[in-house]
């Protein structure tokens, strides 16, 4: 068996890390690489996600997915609107709801705002 005395000087000396003359001199340069260009990088991945959300934006509106938005609402619309009319003929609930594309433009604005706050939350955290 190995004695005891013997076991905890072993440990104790493979706990330690070896010392190295440039150790200080190393730890220099790897933070400084760290600090460095961390506003370079958020402005390149801010860029980034505004040229994504432009291709993505511009690949929606090109391939004319607001048209066929406008029509699948037209035909719920008009469908809600003969229910509506079944329950209760005198009263004509859809005629109270102002519809304008400003106002879905207004939100999907508000939208993606919103999801840059989150990015920018997101990335800070890591």
């Amino acid at each position: 068996m190995a004695e005891l005395d013997f076991e905890r000087s072993l440990e104790r000396q493979f706990a330690d890390p070896p010392y190295f003359p440039d150790s200080e001199a190393f730890a220099q340069r790897v933070e400084s690489k760290l600090n460095r260009g961390w506003i370079m990088r958020r402005w390149m991945i801010g860029c980034a996600g505004v040229v994504g959300g432009l291709v993505g934006v511009s690949q929606l509106v090109m391939s004319s997915v607001l048209d066929r938005v406008e029509t699948v609402s037209h035909g719920s619309t008009k469908a809600i609107e003969a229910g509506i009319a079944q329950v209760r003929p005198s009263f004509d609930l859809l005629s109270l709801v102002q519809s304008d594309w400003a106002v879905v433009w207004v939100a999907s604005a508000l939208a993606v705002v919103a999801m840059g706050f989150v990015l920018t939350r997101v990335i800070e955290e890591i």
